[in-house]
């Protein structure tokens, strides 16, 4: 089996792994990043965003040979600013009900923000709408994404 290299939350790591594994599968199984979730394995739900050089994506259709020369952060490595503002008003105002979407929720607004300090309502519903609440938290999110917005202003 090869061995590959990955930038992984400012540290490198190794791994060898089958060619073609996803990188969610190389996350959890190989390096115990446990953070970022399984559940749709298609790329259409949205647990398992990470960034890639800043950008969200599916980590359940990235392959591991598409990660290597990436900056890849999970929610581990974002979750390293414990004063960060996602986190901070995620807590405030208690939007997690059982919490298994909120890695992808917070890894894709993180990104959209990264990209958009000031995003419209309507780039924001776009986006966020892209992952799925098993929960049906919307609400409470969008009440978290309005005042991290506002707040930014």
């Amino acid at each position: 089996m090869p061995t590959f290299k990955l930038n992984i939350n400012k540290k490198e790591y190794e791994v060898t792994v089958e060619s073609g594994t996803p990188l969610l599968w190389v996350l959890r199984d190989n390096l115990n990043l446990t953070g970022t979730k399984y559940s749709c394995g298609e790329g259409l739900c949205g647990s398992c965003t990470v960034h890639l050089n800043g950008k969200a994506e599916r980590s359940c259709i990235v392959s591991v040979e598409e990660a290597v020369n990436q900056k890849i952060t999970t929610i581990e490595g974002l979750a390293e600013n414990p004063n960060h503002p996602i986190f901070k008003t995620w807590i405030d105002l208690e939007v997690s009900q059982c919490g298994y979407c909120q890695p992808g929720q917070i890894m894709t607004l993180a990104a959209m923000l990264d990209s958009d300090s000031k995003p419209s309502r309507k780039e924001i519903d776009q986006t966020m709408s892209t992952v799925l609440c098993r929960c049906g938290t919307y609400n409470r999110i969008r009440k978290a994404i309005d005042k991290i917005v506002e707040e930014k202003l």
